[in-house]
């Protein structure tokens, strides 16, 4: 299916038209960023941590150390709710009621599985891809030391939702005539220039990675 079916668990209700159940779309917003929010609840009490993540097909990789409250609850299959948002624009309308946003989030639900020990090092690509493309290639490999300590978990992705708001505000009628500014005020993410740290020598050029990102 290119499609995730809609049920009571990832339904948009609020303005359902902006919601898109597209597998595509949702692949696509997962894909543009580099953070994402993880839900769960232990012992009655929720949590929200933010962490990098990488995406490939339908499952999403997250990886912490092997002590970690998210890593160690999560293992245990507890139902975990993941979301990442981008804000495109400040919607400025006519009255304070009809102001908001132009954005593009995504709310995934699924359940975690520790990914084994030999088969971290390929989530640890995905995670790296998502961060910077072919970065992997050019980094030191991560030691078993490090692998040691560090869990790696897989959430096949259950059901998701995307709701994305484009375009002007929404005024009232009544308040078109009103002599206020009403418009968009647009928000972009930009790349900067590369600065290197003190230790890269004054000769060594961009690696492909970063160079691929720029042009890109």
């Amino acid at each position: 299916m290119n499609t995730y079916e809609k049920n009571a668990r990832n339904t948009i209700k609020r303005v359902p038209k902006r919601g898109d159940y597209d597998k595509e779309t949702v692949y696509k917003i997962l894909d543009a960023t580099y953070v994402c929010q993880v839900a769960f609840v232990v012992d009655g009490q929720p949590f929200i941590i933010p962490t990098v993540f990488g995406r490939k097909d339908d499952t999403i990789f997250l990886h912490g150390s092997v002590k970690s409250r998210m890593m160690t609850s999560l293992e245990e299959g507890i139902p975990v709710c993941i979301n990442v948002t981008f804000t495109d624009g400040i919607v400025l309308a006519r009255s304070a009621f009809h102001h908001s946003l132009n954005y593009r989030s995504v709310s995934i639900f699924g359940k975690a599985r520790a990914v084994a020990h030999e088969q971290k090092n390929e989530a640890f690509q995905v995670i790296m891809d998502q961060i910077l493309k072919g970065r992997w290639e050019e980094a030191r490999k991560p030691s078993e030391k490090e692998l040691q300590v560090t869990s790696v978990l897989a959430i096949e992705i259950e059901d998701a939702a995307a709701k994305i708001r484009t375009g002007p505000p929404v005024d009232d009628k009544e308040d078109l005539e009103l002599p206020i500014w009403g418009g968009v005020v647009p928000l972009v993410t930009q790349i900067g220039n590369p600065i290197p740290d003190e230790y890269t020598p004054e000769d060594m050029g961009l690696p492909a990675s970063i160079l691929h990102l720029i042009r890109s």
